[in-house]
């Protein structure tokens, strides 16, 4: 699995990936939603899929921000 910086991460949501860091619980990940002509929201965003592990948000899509950890992590990975 490769590992990467934030740059990283953010040109693979670009690309339609999802991302997440290595240490990050493993039903967790990053996704980019960009918006269409029937979106309520114009522009691009980062939302979370929470996992299974969160009892009351089973697959549930949150808005993301990055932290500053986040954002100077090199364990970003892409999820298949």
């Amino acid at each position: 699995m490769e590992e990467a910086n934030f740059g990283f991460a953010l040109q693979n949501l670009k690309a339609g990936k999802k991302v997440a860091r290595a240490g990050w619980n493993a039903h967790h990940v990053l996704g980019l939603q960009v918006p269409d002509e029937n979106s309520a929201n114009t522009l691009p965003y980062i939302f979370m899929v929470v996992g299974a592990d969160a009892q009351d948000m089973q697959g549930k899509r949150v808005p993301w921000i990055a932290s500053q950890t986040d954002m100077l992590a090199d364990d970003w990975t892409v999820v298949e």
